[in-house]
């Protein structure tokens, strides 16, 4: 039982950093995998086709100040993500966020519809422990008052503080998962800017290091 379970274990492991490796990637099929959770609605003005296309390398990549951008001339989109320096102090959470960025030309510009995803790992974890702490405590407290856990005043104050527990956790995971988007989704709006900037800036694609 042990073994299996520890296999079990490796296998889990095995497949949520699978899971995050291809998240991370911004290939044409990569950039479109991930748990849509949000998506907005911009234009990039004064752009065309040929300006949009000088602003990336041969490969359609760009390096930008603090992230990556993919882009696809075929499919008419750009994948981007933030990027993340070793020995910096910016962490990643179990939230990391990117976008895609779906081009439609018009009239010298080009309207934009954004889509950010998080991994199908980091979703489908975060439902379940939603589910686990939310629908225990209720099953809890429902099967506490079917057995007259509720007939005197202990058992009123015990149920009262059990209940008052699982929901002081449930508030706690969901304002870490708050934080956390709004930390994820505060650096790749970053990304969007910088990529926004240099797609509208006129002249000569400027050249980015890091």
């Amino acid at each position: 039982m042990i073994l299996a379970g520890l296999f079990a274990g490796v296998m889990c492991l095995g497949l949520i950093l699978g899971d995050w490796f291809y998240f991370v990637r911004l290939t044409p099929d990569a950039s479109r995998y991930g748990c849509t959770v949000a998506r907005s609605r911009d234009r990039f003005g004064d752009a065309d086709a040929a300006r949009l296309r000088a602003r990336f390398d041969v490969d359609g990549a760009l390096t930008l100040p603090h992230g990556i951008a993919r882009y696809d001339s075929e499919l008419q989109h750009i994948a981007i993500r933030p990027q993340y320096h070793l020995f910096s102090m910016s962490f990643r959470t179990l939230w990391p966020l990117k976008g895609l960025i779906h081009l439609t030309p018009d009239e010298q510009a080009f309207s934009t519809v954004c889509i950010k995803r998080v991994p199908w790992s980091s979703a489908l974890i975060t439902l379940a422990w939603f589910l686990i702490v939310g629908v225990g405590t209720v099953s809890f407290m429902v099967d506490y008052a079917l057995q007259g856990g509720f007939g005197s005043l202990t058992g009123i104050l015990m149920g009262t503080g059990i209940f008052g527990i699982g929901l002081l956790v449930f508030v706690f995971g969901l304002m870490t998962v708050v934080v956390s988007y709004r930390l994820e989704n505060s650096r790749l709006t970053q990304v969007y800017s910088e990529l926004k900037e240099v797609v509208e800036q006129t002249g000569p694609a400027p050249r980015i290091t890091i």
